[in-house]
């Protein structure tokens, strides 16, 4: 059964490598005693007595659906085992609040598969960052948010935390096992990696990330329309994707492979040239400004509009230099980050770029909330359900990590990844074949990768590419 688990991921992720249409679904629920977790093989079982869920940091397509799947696997396994899910992410934890997922709820697992957001709510919080989580009210003062965390897991008597969210949500939960491993309190948490940037190391794709990439494409296809409401129209879609631009580049591809395939009536001014994509710019990818409004501008006189794709961190640190330079203050969360509606980058890029073109009107559109709320699709519900199998398995067999793809391995083997190998901010490689082919199509020159660096210093890895192993995979399953 694990087995044919495994072919069926590949069979799934080699859908998504190819943009394969998705549609939603839902996976008939498994019956009593037909749980694949039921075949584990090998290695020393763990007697797992009450599991805790919690989902945090921003929203994408996979949390409510990732909770049912845990509930659902978890009930197949042992229904004796309890399960409770906090409240709001770490702010429940601290604050001792959460759920208790009963008979009913079990049985109503299923339902969730077909739910955007995430049903028992999320927060942002850092528990390194005291003051802050004394500032919210999270623990008095003179208290170790830490500390308050584990105090509460051991008064609940959670011996199994799952995780879903990004890399600062897992790597929060690890520092929590090994303050409690270092208490003499054994605490097994499995993580799964939810973020619509796709931008985790080293995992090759996260939950949600296709979905929000589908839903931007929905999103864009009606918003197009907006330039006929308008003579040279500048519309600039601004989409998720504070480090990483795979989010913006695999949305311009999937609308644009949509867009091939929709029929013209050039005579009335129905033109694919009018409804395409002329420029897309990622954090990762250098542009000159000046020589895009000149490019742009020619492309204006032709069709009479012009459309952008633009992720929401791309060209950002510089503006924050700009702002700050003018003596402007740009507020950060809980991690440190800048909060980018502050910075605006469409708003910003799309004003210069209109002036520079001659724009009578420029419109600027955010796809983000749109696309992070949706229900999972197909493809990415079944990688979800095949994270949440391997999540439960990982969890009875007391082994700690974050599932997904490793992309380190041969074979790109979903496992339990350890928490000291996961890390934000993994690059988009502006080099993807697909990308620079989609950008030769537009007329726009390739850019350069711009490195980037986290807090110490060290150059974030590029995304590796796998489209070759994946073909592979789909011959060796037919």
């Amino acid at each position: 059964r694990l087995s044919m688990a495994r072919t069926s991921a590949l069979t799934a992720l080699a859908a998504l490598a190819l943009c394969a249409t998705a549609c939603h679904a839902v996976a008939p629920s498994l019956s009593a005693g037909d749980a694949p977790v039921l075949h584990l093989r090998g290695g020393q079982q763990k007697a797992v007595k009450k599991v805790g869920i919690l989902t945090a940091g921003g929203l994408a397509p996979c949390l409510s659906s990732a909770i049912g799947v845990l509930i659902e696997e978890y009930t197949l396994y042992d229904p004796s085992i309890e399960i409770i899910c906090y409240v709001d992410g770490y702010k429940g934890l601290l604050k001792g609040e959460h759920l208790k997922v009963g008979a009913n709820e079990r049985s109503l697992a299923p339902v969730l598969y077909t739910r955007g957001g995430s049903i028992i709510g999320n927060s942002r919080v850092k528990l390194t960052n005291v003051a802050d989580c004394v500032k919210r009210g999270l623990v008095k003062e003179g208290e170790d948010p830490q500390k308050v965390a584990a105090d509460q897991l051991v008064a609940d008597g959670v011996d199994v935390l799952h995780t879903i969210g990004g890399d600062d949500t897992n790597t929060a939960a690890a520092a929590l096992a090994a303050f409690l491993q270092a208490n003499s309190y054994p605490l097994t948490v499995v993580g799964m990696p939810k973020t619509v940037d796709n931008d985790v190391v080293p995992i090759w794709l996260s939950l949600g990330a296709w979905t929000a990439a589908e839903q931007g494409t929905i999103f864009f296809k009606n918003v197009v329309n907006e330039h006929s409401a308008s003579p040279r129209m500048l519309i600039v879609h601004e989409v998720m994707g504070r480090d990483c631009g795979w989010l913006t580049a695999a949305t311009a591809r999937m609308y644009r492979e949509d867009l091939k395939t929709q029929q013209m009536i050039p005579s009335m001014g129905l033109t694919r040239d009018r409804l395409d994509i002329h420029a897309v710019y990622v954090p990762e990818g250098e542009f000159d400004v000046e020589a895009e409004g000149k490019r742009l501008k020619e492309i204006m006189h032709k069709t009479g509009n012009i459309n952008i794709f633009i992720s929401e961190g791309a060209g950002v640190a510089n503006i924050i230099k700009e702002l700050e330079a003018e003596g402007k203050t740009v507020p950060r969360d809980a991690f440190g980050h800048a909060k980018l509606d502050s910075v605006n980058v469409g708003k910003y890029y799309g004003d210069k770029l209109g002036a520079m073109m001659g724009a009578e009107k420029v419109l600027v559109q955010k796809s983000g909330y749109f696309a992070r709320s949706a229900a999972p699709n197909s493809q990415d519900l079944k990688l979800i359900k095949d994270c949440g199998l391997k999540a439960v398995e990982s969890a009875v067999m007391g082994i700690s990590g974050v599932i997904g793809h490793d992309e380190d391995t041969p074979d790109l083997e979903l496992r339990a990844i350890e928490f000291e190998r996961i890390a934000g901010g993994k690059q988009f490689n502006v080099e993807e074949k697909w990308f620079t082919a989609m950008l030769t199509e537009i007329g726009q020159k390739h850019p350069a990768q711009i490195p980037h660096f986290d807090k110490k210093g060290n150059a974030h890895p590029i995304k590796k590419t796998v489209s070759g192993m994946i073909d592979a995979k789909i011959k060796m399953a037919k």
